[in-house]
């Protein structure tokens, strides 16, 4: 029975490791990049905003076609009393037979009445409104595919970050752990000196204190990474029980920077909106102009035992202007000049913080540079510190307290140079963000 019971048990834990090994999910960047494109709520939403611009632009386009009317109707009709105009009669006064019967007539009955009408109707001339609406449309359009890639380099920037701060602090748990074994071991270590009375108990009081700080640190290490994990599986919509093991070469980290020109898609996007607005100018101001219309058609009736029309074709110009537009049609003229010059102030705004932007990258880039070479150096010279300390503190040269020291600055010293090298890759790519070619990185 028992040997039954740790056989269930044994399989509980494997099934157990199984599944833990199935939730997690090694990603590399370039990974992480495509799924957040493919599958996040931002990247979709910014999709479905190029679909609408599509639409309106294609309804707008729709207006410049005529328009086709059919329309018919029956109806029955009960009792209906109907005079007909007759022609008058010209036979001669002499002939009086004739003449006798001239008078008489019969009322119809008349009992349904069909009618069927067809009309076409098409604009000619309204100053250029379709025309200057179609472009407006048009520029909308594209203009929110603009916005739309602008977007996605966002959302690109956004995943790298989280991406790489769920590397910094996957690295983190990876040094405090093996800093907390070798914690852990000097503890043990001062316990058995402590017990052959070489060592103070202060001293293993101390040793203790920095074993429970580097715990507590490791605690916090790791709430980092869950939440920061969180964040990363909801945007690329994966299962919230996933966990993600960032892949991150770290020969990525002295990237080749080349110049490159600055493209913008926000910026251009802010183009197209302003020849947006001057179509609007035009668009307002064609109510200055009268309207002209052509239009057609033809109507069938049947008005059953009394009168039958067919073949009745019919075609048209019709012209209509309001006169008051002279007058009421200057606000609207000026508000849409007032949205064009507003634009064009942003475009200006823009085109100053996009160079601030790009120049503020490179510094950032060029300092991070720099201090990945000064942690490289720290790192060695923290390890070769601590080398001496403890040679000097077994003997008896440095107290506890220098022993300790050194150690936490060796532990902070490749936390540095963990992070340093992240920081290279986030701000090389932050970069290509304020130089708007981000995505194409990716999308090679």
């Amino acid at each position: 029975m028992r040997n039954s019971t740790l056989l269930i048990l044994f399989l509980a834990i494997a099934k157990m490791g199984s599944l833990k090994a199935q939730q997690d999910t090694r990603l590399d960047l370039q990974e992480a990049v495509d799924m957040a494109l493919t599958n996040s709520n931002a990247s979709k939403i910014a999709e479905s905003k190029v679909k609408i611009a599509e639409g309106e632009l294609k309804t707008t386009q729709n207006m410049q076609y005529p328009d086709f009317n059919l329309s018919g109707q029956y109806l029955y009709l009960s009792n209906a009393d109907v005079t007909l105009a007759s022609s008058g009669n010209s036979g001669s006064e002499g002939d009086g037979e004739e003449g006798d019967g001239s008078g008489s007539s019969t009322t119809p009955d008349v009992n349904s009445l069909a009618f069927g009408q067809a009309s076409v109707s098409m604009p000619i001339f309204s100053g250029f409104k379709l025309k200057n609406l179609v472009s407006a449309s048009k520029n909308g359009y594209q203009a929110a595919t603009l916005n739309a890639e602008n977007d996605q380099e966002q959302i690109a920037l956004q995943t790298i970050q989280l991406y790489l701060s769920l590397y910094k602090a996957e690295q983190t748990i990876e040094l405090v752990q093996e800093n907390l074994k070798s914690a852990q071991q000097r503890v043990k270590d001062f316990t058995n000196m402590l017990n052959n009375g070489l060592l103070a108990k202060n001293d293993l009081l101390k040793s203790q204190l920095q074993e429970s700080n580097i715990s507590v640190s490791l605690e916090e290490a790791k709430k980092n990474r869950r939440i920061l994990n969180s964040r990363l599986a909801t945007l690329l919509k994966l299962d919230k029980n996933v966990t993600i093991q960032p892949a991150v070469d770290k020969n990525i980290a002295m990237p080749l920077i080349e110049e490159q020109s600055i493209e913008r898609k926000d910026l251009e996007a802010l183009h197209y909106q302003q020849e947006a607005a001057n179509d609007q100018i035009k668009i307002e101001k064609a109510d200055y102009y009268p309207s002209l219309s052509l239009s057609g058609g033809y109507v069938a009736l049947d008005l059953k035992n009394a009168v039958t029309v067919k073949n009745a074709m019919n075609v048209g110009v019709g012209i209509s202007y309001n006169v008051a537009n002279l007058f009421k049609n200057k606000a609207k003229v000026k508000l849409a000049e007032s949205k064009a010059q507003e634009l064009n102030y942003q475009i200006q705004q823009a085109r100053d913080n996009i160079a601030l932007q790009v120049e503020n990258a490179q510094d950032e880039l060029d300092v991070t540079l720099n201090k990945f070479t000064t942690y490289t150096q720290s790192e060695e010279q923290a390890i070769e510190n601590y080398r001496i300390v403890k040679d000097k503190y077994d003997n008896g040269l440095v107290d506890t307290n220098d022993l300790l020291e050194a150690d936490v600055q060796q532990l902070q010293a490749r936390i540095n140079l963990a992070y340093a090298t992240a920081d290279i890759t986030q701000k090389y790519y932050e970069l290509l963000a304020a130089r708007g070619v981000l995505k194409q990185q990716f999308t090679k």
